[in-house]
């Protein structure tokens, strides 16, 4: 009997794993695709997918759009990020300390964190420059292509940081390899620092700058960032820096479960 009830709870866990992993997946690709192309993308039988489709557009929790079968996220998914959102302040202070910065630099602002082992932006706040320096929310980005990233991991050994981060992430846009010992000295800086500018690996005419949002045990949970013109960036960095270090003390005293929102 035990162990029938353990198997059965096995079954329930891996099916509450695969579907995440759908939700995930669909999340990263951000389009709408049939059940037999995520199968064949994930690696999972046919079968479960198409029983996991079907129990999550139940649900509501995907959708039918785009035709011919596809799914894709659904509107039940908003609702409970907003009741999610609702239950804790840090979100509105991650927008005001966001609006701040933009206003006082015009330059685009973000919020950043780690999803997974991967970089992605969680909030944005464009600048007042007539041309739009931006990146899409919620997209996934290889750590070591972003100044956030040398933040974000500093808190690990060099060993644990080689471990986390797949080794394909070193390869750069461009085709060429970021030397991970180079990377790990950076992140060693940063660490020193309080913070990392560089050009931007992603956009040649940009200069990026992060300063780490820290929790109760002094690591960066999240990091603040601006994105600016590479000239403007490089004339305006103490400055930029400044109004930066400010704006993450702030976030950095939210209560701890509100940073963990």
């Amino acid at each position: 009997m035990d162990a029938g009830l353990d198997e059965a709870a096995g079954k329930r866990a891996r099916g509450l794993d695969r579907a995440f992993e759908i939700l995930d997946f669909l999340r990263q690709k951000r389009q709408a695709l049939k059940p037999n192309e995520i199968a064949a993308q994930i690696g999972a039988p046919r079968s479960s997918v198409y029983e996991l489709v079907n129990l999550l557009l139940r649900n509501g929790i995907l959708e039918f759009t785009g035709g011919e079968g596809r799914v894709y996220l659904g509107r039940k998914l908003y609702f409970l990020g907003a009741a999610y959102e609702n239950h804790f302040d840090f979100t509105r202070e991650c927008e005001a300390a966001l609006e701040r910065l933009a206003d006082e630099t015009r330059e685009t602002a973000q919020f950043c964190m780690l999803d997974g082992n991967k970089y992605t932006v969680v909030r944005m706040r464009e600048g007042a420059r007539p041309f739009r320096i931006s990146t899409d929310i919620g997209q996934s980005v290889p750590i070591p292509w972003t100044a956030s990233g040398r933040l974000l991991v500093a808190h690990m050994t060099n060993a644990e940081i080689l471990s986390f981060i797949p080794e394909r992430d070193f390869q750069l846009p461009g085709g060429e390899w970021l030397d991970p010992a180079a990377f790990l000295t950076e992140v060693r800086q940063a660490e020193r620092d309080g913070h990392f500018t560089f050009n931007s690996i992603v956009d040649s005419f940009t200069h990026c700058f992060a300063v780490p949002v820290t929790d109760d045990a002094g690591h960066a949970a999240a990091t603040l960032c601006l994105v600016a013109p590479r000239d403007d960036g490089l004339a305006n960095r103490d400055r930029y820096l400044d109004c930066l270090k400010d704006a993450a003390r702030r976030l950095s005293h939210a209560p701890l479960q509100s940073r963990r929102a």
